[in-house]
Formats: structure tokens, sequence, C-alpha cells
């Protein structure tokens, strides 16, 4: 069942970085046959004829904005709710609960026009912070456990230290919570990477747009005149950093999971 799992997911990936060597009338003449000639002209057409790579930078400035402060925050919330009781904290852990299962489409309205008020719409802060709000939910849900896991002991022995609540969180408690963390970035990343509709919505400027609608435009914008082997060049260059960040990250990814169960 693995093997054919994975060769569900390995061909057709194998297929799409063949095919991006290959010139829109070899696509179209055969397939599945070895391209003619290896050439990267269809990742030079994508990453400067068809903007790709200005895209590419948005898309990083934007996730990479949002997953650092997304971390930051929802480790700090997660924290709190964690490991402190005050009035109220019960009702903020289960508005975030709630957060997650408010559906996105019904939020594009309301978000439009707050973003417009702030003079952030069509901007990269504002889409950045858009993620913020989007990802925030799901990481302090994911934390929560592993700062709710953590031993009292180490809390009260960093107090007994003089260490204060700051340096007990940075220096003690945040490193211990390590593969949680390591994991939900995964997840945020992947996450935020793909994310279509909220850019779609809140960014039409084409000079800021991500590497996700810029590939929808770029796909059907020119119809059958479309260049098919600068598109899965595109393509490639838009999946690559999921597979790096993912080749780096799984151990801590698998180290979390056997947690959890373990749990």
């Amino acid at each position: 069942m693995l093997i054919l799992w994975s060769i569900i997911v390995v061909v057709p990936m194998l297929w799409t970085l063949m095919t991006s060597f290959k010139t829109t009338r070899e696509i179209f003449a055969s397939p599945f046959s070895l391209p003619a000639e290896w050439n990267f002209d269809n990742y030079v057409s994508a990453w400067t004829e068809y903007d790709i790579g200005g895209m590419f930078l948005n898309t990083v400035l934007v996730v990479g904005s949002a997953l650092i402060i997304v971390m930051v925050l929802g480790a700090m919330c997660a924290y709190v709710l964690a490991r402190f009781t005050f009035p109220g904290s019960k009702a903020i852990y289960y508005l975030m609960l709630a957060g997650l299962t408010f559906p996105i489409f019904l939020a594009i309205v309301p978000l439009f026009f707050i973003l417009r008020n702030m003079g952030l719409l069509n901007t990269l802060p504002g889409l950045t912070l858009t993620y913020v709000a989007f990802a925030l939910p799901f990481t302090v849900f994911f934390l929560f456990a592993f700062f709710k896991g953590l031993p009292d002991e180490i809390q009260e022995a960093a107090y007994v230290d003089g260490a204060g609540e700051w340096r007990t969180f940075f220096q003690v408690m945040l490193p211990m919570a390590k593969p949680g963390m390591a994991s939900v970035a995964i997840f945020n990343f992947l996450g935020l990477w793909n994310q279509f509709l909220l850019p779609i919505a809140l960014n039409t400027d084409k000079s800021k747009y991500v590497l996700s609608q810029g590939m929808a435009s770029f796909a059907s914008s020119a119809g059958y005149a479309v260049n098919f082997g600068a598109l899965f060049a595109a393509v490639i260059i838009t999946i690559t950093p999921v597979l790096i960040v993912y080749v780096i990250f799984q151990r801590q990814l698998q180290g979390s999971v056997s947690q959890g169960t373990m749990k």
C-alpha cells in the first residue's frame, strides 16, 4: 500500500519535472517521452518573462514574515493559556478553537473592508497580517498541548534560580517545545505558501502577486497559446521550497508525531 501511495505521489512529480525541460510542441507530440534536449530555457522564461521571480520574492516576504510573527505570538499565547490560570483564560482558548471552525470565505468581505479602511488593501503588509490572523488559532491549538505537558518542576526550578517570566519562557520552556514548534512551523509554511483564496480576494495589484495567484493568472491568461514548458517550470519553482523545507525538518516532524502518539 505504501509503495502504491509513493508511486501515485512520485510519478506525477517526476513527469512534471521532465516536462519542464520540453517545448510546448514536444509536450503535445510526445507527452511521456524524454525531452529531445535538456535545457533551462523554460526556467529562464518563467523567471523573467512571466515574472515568476518577482512573485517568488513576494511570496517569500509575505510567508516568511507571517511565519515568524505567528510562531512568536502563537507560542507566547499558547504558553500563557497552558501554564497560567486567570479570569477569561478558558474563554480565550475556546475562542481560538472557534477560529479553527470558521469558514475562511465568510471572512473575506469583513477582511476586505478592514484592510481597505486601514489602507492595507493590495499591499504585502496587509496580506502578511491576514496570514498571521489565519494561522494563529491553529498554532495556539497545536502548541497548547506541548506547553501543558511540560513538567512544572522545571518551571519552578527556573523561578528558584532567579529567572523572570520572560527568561523562563524564552530560555527554558520554549526550547523544550522545539519538536512542536518545528511541526507547526512546517504545517503553517505549507498552508500559507499554498494559500490561494486570501491573495485572490485581498491582493489584486499584479505587481504584488504571490505565486499561487500568479500561477493561476499564468495558466489562464493565454488559453491554449500559453507556453506550457514555462508553465511546468513555474510549477517546479513553486513546489521546490516546500520540498526543501520538508526534507530539512522531517525528523522534527516525525519526532513530534511520535510524541503525540505516545501521549
